[in-house]
């Protein structure tokens, strides 16, 4: 269970906290997962925890209140939510795009781009289990159509992060050399 009481300690000075960023399918929660325990820190996915405050699954609060409301309730449960010192957290694929939630995570931890090419991705997300309403009945060129347009949108923020790595070769080790931690 996880914290999600209002973290007046705005400095983010003296904890080590690790942010996973890039589009969704591109691993965040899975390395994010791997890398907590492999360095014995905590882990916080983003998407869990915005669900145990709204009550409900992302895609029924986006549907029931619009992308503007999930958004800022998005943004307040990245911002808000009490991280233990030595966590990694794996964020929803749109969270850096929005307000000023890159600069904050910048400012809070390291950051760390997962980069896969739109082709990838879309043969992950097209295999995926994970329901994605905004990918409902998109499949092949039509998928990669999608995912490459988003990316365009997106990839100025995900490219802010203090660490892109290649989504293909990674590995824990990799990563905790990369990050020096």
């Amino acid at each position: 269970m996880i914290d999600i009481s209002v973290n007046n300690d705005d400095s983010g000075s003296g904890k080590d906290l690790i942010f996973f960023v890039g589009f969704m399918g591109c691993g965040k929660t899975t390395w994010g997962r791997k890398l907590a325990a492999h360095l014995q820190y905590s882990f916080v996915d983003l998407d869990h925890a915005l669900e145990e405050k709204a009550g409900m699954s992302i895609a029924d609060y986006f549907s029931s209140y619009g992308e503007h409301a999930f958004r800022k309730l998005e943004s307040s449960v990245l911002k808000e939510t009490l991280y233990p010192a030595k966590t990694v957290i794996s964020t929803g694929g749109g969270v850096p795009c929005f307000f000023d939630n890159m600069e904050w995570m910048n400012a809070h931890g390291k950051t760390v781009y997962i980069k896969l090419s739109p082709k990838t991705l879309a043969g992950r997300l097209e295999n995926s289990k994970t329901e994605r309403p905004v990918l409902q009945g998109k499949k092949g060129d039509e998928l990669v159509a999608f995912i490459t347009a988003k990316l365009a949108e997106r990839e100025g923020y995900y490219e802010q992060a203090e660490y892109i790595v290649n989504g293909i070769d990674l590995s824990v080790e990799g990563l905790q050399a990369e990050l020096h931690v």
